[in-house]
């Protein structure tokens, strides 16, 4: 369980380092967020390809002459694409708006808001959607994700000497996309492989945003990519996206579902404390405390509501 443990909170490390290595991105190069979010998604493709046909190997070994669900994507029900496009959205969306919000805000509290909230807003939204009822531990740890949230804004105001409302409206509006992927996850009951649900939803995103990044003129920004700047994209592609997935699935095979939901909360903290050392961003006393209500509030709702879904992670 110590190995699975440990592989857990590497896959959270690798993930910290997306919103880093952006900003570097966005602050050296005229990249934009959505053209990032693409270019991630179109270098894990492959390595989630590989995965998904041993896994279907793996499956038809362990099945011989019978027709099992993900199998092969000919298996699949049309339910299971449905319920895996929708995903696919929820996932072109995250990405999408988690990056645009590194970009106009901090790494540090960008990250924080969009990952801290999300499963104290599905441990309540379960009640009305799902009908689960929160306890009045969940609600507690509600309000204390608002009260840290909040607290965060004005450590914002403080060090930054302005209210950069829009990233952090976009870190939010990537909270709520990411709670609705949890939901849509929860409400799932196909169940898909691992890997071939990673890489449908995967290869759903990028085709959604290609477009967009297409007619916004997104492309351009790639003739001031230097070498170094595409090895920051394959890092992106490959470190926290592919490696940062894999050792996440491998430990969850020997850790209780509980303990990786909290050792996952490690995230938002890695990547303040990484802000903090690369990036120069400091959250002060009230962000710190901010942050600690947060982090404390998700550990509370990830025990007592929603186990943390790693599928739309950073």
């Amino acid at each position: 369980m110590l190995q699975g443990a440990l592989f857990i909170a590497l896959a959270a490390l690798l993930w910290a380092t997306t919103g880093i290595v952006a900003k570097f991105l966005f602050t050296g190069t005229e990249l934009e967020a959505l053209t990032l979010a693409w270019l991630r998604l179109m270098v894990a493709l492959p390595f989630f390809w590989l995965l998904m046909r041993r896994e279907q190997r793996r499956l038809k070994a362990a099945n011989p002459g019978q027709s099992v669900p993900g199998s092969s994507l000919r298996s699949l029900s049309l339910k299971a694409f449905i319920t895996l496009a929708a995903l696919g959205l929820f996932q072109a969306f995250y990405q999408g708006s988690y990056l645009l919000a590194v970009d106009l805000t901090g790494a540090g509290i960008a990250t924080l808001i969009s990952l801290c909230l999300p499963p104290v807003m599905v441990a309540i939204l379960a009640a009305p959607l799902l009908g689960e009822k929160p306890g009045v531990l969940t609600i507690l740890s509600a309000l204390a994700a608002i009260i840290g949230t909040s607290m965060l804004v004005v450590s914002d105001v403080d060090t930054a000497g302005t209210l950069r409302l829009a990233g952090i409206l976009m870190a939010v509006l990537a909270a709520v996309v990411y709670s609705g992927f949890s939901l849509t996850s929860r409400y799932n009951s196909a169940g898909t492989p691992v890997f071939t649900t990673a890489f449908i939803c995967f290869a759903t995103a990028a085709l959604l945003l290609f477009p967009v990044v297409g007619f916004s003129g997104g492309f351009a920004g790639l003739d001031t990519l230097g070498l170094k700047h595409w090895l920051m994209v394959a890092y992106i592609g490959v470190g926290p996206t592919c490696i940062g997935y894999l050792l996440f699935f491998t430990g969850m095979k020997t850790t209780p579902a509980t303990l990786s939901s909290i050792i996952v909360t490690l995230e938002p903290l890695f990547v303040a404390i990484l802000a903090w050392i690369f990036l120069g961003e400091v959250l002060g006393m009230i962000g710190i405390a901010g942050a600690l209500i947060l982090t404390v509030a998700v550990i509370v709702a990830s025990l007592y509501g929603q186990p943390r879904t790693a599928s739309a992670e950073s």
